[in-house]
């Protein structure tokens, strides 16, 4: 169920000691950061039980809120309720956002971390059920002329065939546009005949053409960009109709003009480009691989966990998808999350070992649990390793190791499922299984004990008992 940033953020200031104890606030990726002008007043248990509160970490002067990727919302619900000066004044609609570079990099981050991170559970499940088929077939257990084969394999292809309306859907909401007209425009994109119209020509050409405008032959199933794109355009091209169309006839033709002036657009434009834009980041990531190999993926483990810190790793989710839609996997960010993800539990299971403060403890072995078998990492993230410091530098070092061993083995998730464990199995390559399964094992286990010793080795500063954590 959604969160009312609104209700989460009046119940931090509440707890903060009201509007009035607030010297300053600004926000990072996941955090609200507070300077509070007598952090006596403020209580920071409280703040930890709020619904939405994912952790709170005092330092430097801040006291700070772990959020997530919505605190862009809930910094604006907070700019609301008081008076901090222009930026307050814009949230509460009284005066127009300036634009700038950051301003419009930092947009264009939240809209996709905002439209992809609701997306995240169906497409997990989708990609372990193909999993769980393709193992089935592999072993023939399961033969590929079934009927049986044929109907799981739909049911688990069917969110990345349609992944264009669900973005269109989310996107909708992100930029707050008509949700049912932006799964209508993406739909156009997906139905039969206009299917079969543009794998009619060689993808590439310009064969086809509405209104004798060529058209660029594209193929837009399992794609993000292009109905991510679209939908933002929509939400201007909706904004601009609804100006010019009579009260007496927006029932019907509002909507009928929007669609006749969308659809072309993103057949026309807005389609073939965000295929371009795909095509081009997932080019760019080959080209640096391709020069630097291995390590590209050794780099990628070890910012990994600071990338998941500042919510920036959801800006790889399109990527990722758009690379397993043109090649069948993905060989960089994919594998490299097995060394960062497991990495964070066992560092995890040593905090709970070395450390005397029994509360760390639970936090400890509930963080590893979540990492070592859901691939959830913030609690380990957020519980131990930033908390405790040291042992996030146990998990960029393992991260950076298993890393590299995963781009030597050339090891490649076939879906896009947190690495665990327990879905490791994504990685398996079809054409030569035994290889991969070796690599896998040896890479997952070397994970946990790497990490494991490298905290104990490194050690950390245990929290006194009395202190809550």
């Amino acid at each position: 169920m959604a969160k009312d940033y609104a209700v989460v953020s009046k119940a931090i200031v509440d707890k903060i000691g009201g509007i009035d104890n607030i010297a300053s606030v600004t926000h990072c990726m996941t955090r609200l950061r507070f300077v509070l002008k007598d952090e006596k007043k403020a209580d920071e248990a409280a703040v930890k039980a709020i619904d939405g509160v994912m952790g709170v970490v005092v330092q430097g002067g801040q006291f700070q809120v772990i959020i997530g990727n919505h605190v862009g919302t809930a910094y604006q619900e907070v700019m609301k309720l008081g008076n901090f000066g222009e930026e307050s004044q814009i949230a509460r609609g009284e005066k127009k956002e300036p634009l700038t570079l950051k301003k419009i990099g930092n947009n264009i981050l939240d809209a996709i971390v905002g439209t992809m991170s609701p997306l995240i559970p169906p497409i997990i499940g989708a990609s372990m059920l193909k999993l769980v088929v393709m193992l089935l077939q592999m072993a023939g257990v399961l033969p590929a002329e079934s009927d049986t084969y044929i109907i799981l394999n739909s049911i688990g292809d069917a969110a990345f065939y349609f992944l264009p309306i669900m973005v269109a859907a989310s996107a909708a909401k992100k930029f707050k546009t008509n949700v049912y007209l932006a799964m209508a425009i993406a739909g156009v994109l997906l139905y039969p005949d206009f299917r079969t119209l543009m794998e009619s020509v060689t993808v590439g050409d310009t064969a086809a053409h509405f209104l004798g405008i060529p058209i660029a032959s594209v193929k837009y199933t399992h794609t993000v960009i292009p109905a991510f794109c679209m939908t933002w355009v929509l939400s201007y091209i909706e904004r601009a109709i609804d100006k010019i169309t009579p009260a007496v006839t927006k029932n019907f033709l509002k909507p009928m003009l929007i669609i006749l002036v969308a659809a072309p657009i993103a057949i026309l434009i807005i389609g073939p480009l965000g295929i371009t834009i795909g095509e081009g980041i997932s080019a760019f990531i080959y080209f640096i691989q391709s020069k630097i190999g291995f390590l590209a993926v050794g780099i990628m483990g070890a910012i990994w966990p600071l990338l998941v810190i500042t919510g920036m790793h959801r800006v790889f989710t399109p990527t990722i998808l758009q690379t397993i839609s043109d090649t069948g996997m993905e060989g960089t960010v994919m594998p490299s999350e097995i060394g960062a993800n497991l990495s964070l539990g066992g560092v995890s299971l040593a905090v709970a070992l070395k450390t005397k403060n029994s509360e760390l403890r639970q936090v400890a072995l509930a963080a590893a649990s979540s990492a070592l078998i859901a691939g959830t990492t913030e609690p380990a993230l957020y519980g131990v390793a930033v908390r405790l410091k040291r042992p996030l530098i146990a998990s960029l070092i393992t991260g950076f190791v298993c890393g590299c061993l995963a781009g030597i083995a050339g090891l490649a998730s076939r879906s896009m499922v947190s690495p665990s464990v327990l879905t490791v199995i994504q990685f398996i390559d079809p054409a030569n299984p035994a290889t991969s399964i070796a690599w896998i094992i040896g890479i997952t286990i070397l994970s946990i004990v790497l990490s494991f010793v490298l905290t104990l080795v490194i050690g950390f500063e245990d929290i006194p008992e009395e202190e809550s954590v």
